[in-house]
């Protein structure tokens, strides 16, 4: 079986202070990928933000420092790391690593938003057209992909708590999830959730305002979306609502070797 965990930690710092490297040591991925690191390489190089037995590899943000930022953990030395996929006002914001162990390729993948504002749901909107071609590329190439991330969208009904209400808000627009139905259905990539929990309705993200976690009122945003040939490794998942760690939750998906 292997192991792999998508978390957004929204402050890898913070989130060690939360408990995180403990959960970590708990749960004993063999990969683990992280969104919004919110730090530069060189601070995360204690001993509190590496388990023993563990090799880290980051992508910071160069445009805005203690801003996005990705990394993955693995146990196994990669063969290849990747960081960058050619756009760089992209690339630059701290978005995209790819660790490459034989044939299997696991990518940490920090999604833009576009809730603050139509400048930034402008740039997500052209992300997501410029990444849609690479997604295919990722598919004909004969490798297995496994890419966990924050994608900053909701698919269906069944993946938000209050799905009337955010028709207008970044991250259930109709486009974004028209998006999702391409990648989805038409390139047949496979949404590792929603294979092996057909009816379920949970969350990864909660708003910080209100009591939304403590009601459920969440988003389910964050994914490990695998190329089809995995779809008969998956084996089973979780969701960690608890301990809290950041505003999201932990994705863990388990994979028949």
């Amino acid at each position: 079986m292997v192991r792999i965990v998508s978390f957004n930690a929204n402050g890898l710092r913070s989130a060690t202070k939360k408990g995180f490297f403990d959960w970590f040591r708990e749960h004993a991925p063999d990969i683990c990928c992280i969104q919004e690191t919110k730090a530069q390489e060189h601070q995360l190089q204690g001993p509190e933000f590496l388990p023993e037995g563990y090799r880290a590899f980051f992508r910071d943000a160069t445009t805005k420092k203690g801003y996005s930022g990705v990394g993955i953990y693995c146990r196994e030395e990669p063969d290849e790391v990747r960081t960058a996929l050619g756009w760089p006002d992209f690339d630059e914001e701290g978005r995209y690593i790819e660790a490459r162990f034989g044939n299997l390729s696991v990518v940490s993948l920090y999604f833009p938003s576009g809730s603050s504002g139509e400048v930034r749901q402008d740039y997500k909107f052209r992300c997501m057209d410029w990444i849609t071609p690479i997604f295919r590329e990722w598919l004909d190439s004969g490798r297995d992909y496994v890419i966990c991330g924050d994608w900053n969208i909701v698919h269906t009904r069944r993946d938000i708590r209050n799905w009337t209400s955010n028709q207008k808000n970044s991250g259930c627009l109709p486009e974004e999830r028209a998006w999702l139905d391409l990648l989805f259905h038409e390139h047949g990539w496979v949404d590792s959730y929603r294979h092996l929990r057909p009816e379920g309705e949970d969350y990864t993200w909660w708003s910080q305002r209100g009591q939304a976690r403590a009601k459920d009122v969440g988003w389910r945003i964050d994914y490990q979306v695998v190329t089809p040939s995995l779809r008969e490794r998956l084996l089973d998942c979780r969701i960690h609502r608890d301990p809290k760690l950041s505003d999201h939750a932990p994705y863990v998906v388990d994979y028949r070797r």
